[in-house]
């Protein structure tokens, strides 16, 4: 279990105010200039040998996603750090943790990062339903300015570095980097076709790097306690601390810093009371939101908290949004939920999801109720694999895996409501 001293995020649960002057309290902004006196290059080499890996869903290993942006720019061009704010994952709530009371730790982060990858300005593109949250982030990058902490000569470092938060329009598919850097340009929020990547050509063409909340909010951390304290956590490839946000059918759904690599059991049973009704109630997990597939009790239960130890099971860490759901579920009208979510939020632009995820939430809702035959499940299950895979970003896949894992594990569920339903048509 995760020891006080070594939290990152020490007033996740706002019992203090977020303030500045009570986040430089807690550590924040302590000696920044020295910090940015390391220079570029070794900041970028200390986030990789601290094994961050990104916080958003990929996993991407942060210190090299950094070190792909160009160190000099050969015809004038800029480059932007972007900060993905959006969290619309269903499940999701760790990132307005952070922005509502650590908002100074995502501002500081903003500019460490911003330095290390020669950035000109980062951009915090905010979901639009956290209206709180946006007043919360807008003020502190305020204070931070009146500080002399962001603009001209910030932090006394002979760095130019300015902040500018961006609220979104509430739409799931701006979560998606290259939508994102659509929507803050103005325009529908769309994903691009990569290539060109946004290392070469992202926002207003322009070198850019998007990145989670998370990830660039532990960075100051990192370099002031040291790469080899944070890869002292979880298991190789899988290193540091992590937001888990756990909620459904437990005693107390909470968001919680733990160290990488926690047994499920272990997170489960210490920060949240255990399952409602006891272990043997527990019915199936989510691991990581809504869109990786979910994994049975017998499979979670001892299961490693990470992203190789959720692979191995079948799904995936994502963004460690742990949605547990015991006996009393109904399980298929559940992911016909998530269908239903994915259909509305398909932006539209590529054929097999615009068309596929309407198909497939209104086959998942005849499954429900058991108006359908046997072999559709199958027809199913071969759309899932037509739209896996085949769009431009990862929706496409976020709306077939729920529907995979729910096919692969529970099917005589889903049989047995369909013999129910053709024994009761028959009398």
């Amino acid at each position: 279990m995760l020891a006080d001293k070594d939290r990152i995020f020490t007033n996740l649960y706002g019992y203090q105010p977020w303030t500045l002057k009570a986040a430089q309290m807690r550590g924040d902004w302590d000696n920044t200039k020295a910090l940015l006196a390391r220079g570029q290059d070794a900041i970028i080499e200390e986030i990789k040998a601290s094994g961050l890996r990104g916080r958003g869903g990929a996993g991407f290993p942060t210190g090299m996603k950094w070190s792909f942006m160009p160190k000099e720019s050969k015809d004038g061009r800029p480059s932007f750090l972007v900060i993905n704010a959006d969290e619309s994952e269903p499940g999701s709530c760790k990132d307005r943790e952070i922005i509502r009371h650590e908002p100074h730790k995502l501002v500081e982060g903003a500019l460490i990062a911003g330095y290390a990858m020669r950035a000109r300005a980062a951009y915090i593109y905010t979901r639009g339903e956290y209206i709180r949250e946006a007043e919360t982030l807008f003020a502190a990058v305020a204070e931070a300015y009146a500080a002399g902490f962001l603009g001209k000569n910030a932090c006394g470092s002979g760095y130019d570095f300015d902040v500018f938060v961006h609220r979104g329009a509430g739409a799931y598919i701006c979560g998606e980097e290259t939508a994102m850097l659509e929507s803050l340009e103005g325009k529908k929020g769309q994903p691009r076709l990569k290539p060109p990547f946004p290392a070469g050509a992202g926002l207003y063409g322009c070198p850019t790097t998007v990145n989670n909340v998370e990830s660039i909010a532990v960075a100051p951390t990192i370099l002031r306690r040291g790469a080899a304290w944070f890869s002292s956590f979880g298991r190789d490839n899988n290193k540091g601390t992590k937001l888990f946000q756990i909620s459904g059918h437990v005693e107390r759904p909470c968001v919680v810093e733990e160290a990488m690599s926690v047994p499920f059991s272990e997170l489960i049973e210490k920060h949240c009371g255990g399952i409602r009704g006891g272990r043997d109630n527990l019915l199936a997990v989510i691991p990581g939101g809504s869109s990786v597939p979910l994994v049975p009790a017998a499979e979670i239960w001892d299961a490693p908290m990470d992203f190789d130890g959720l692979k191995a099971v079948g799904s995936g860490l994502g963004t460690a949004a742990v949605i547990v759901m015991d006996k009393s579920t109904d399980i298929v009208r559940a992911i016909a939920r998530l269908s239903y979510f994915y259909k509305h939020e398909s932006c539209g632009q590529c054929t097999p999801c615009r068309e596929g995820t309407g198909w497939m939430w209104r086959v998942m809702e005849r499954l429900r109720t058991g108006d359908a035959a046997v072999e559709e499940i199958d027809m199913l299950h071969q759309v899932t694999k037509q739209v896996e895979g085949h769009t431009i970003c990862a929706l496409g896949d976020a709306a077939a895996w729920p529907i995979q894992g729910l096919i692969k594990n529970f099917r005589p569920e889903i049989e047995r409501r369909i013999a129910e339903h053709q024994r009761e048509a028959a009398e």
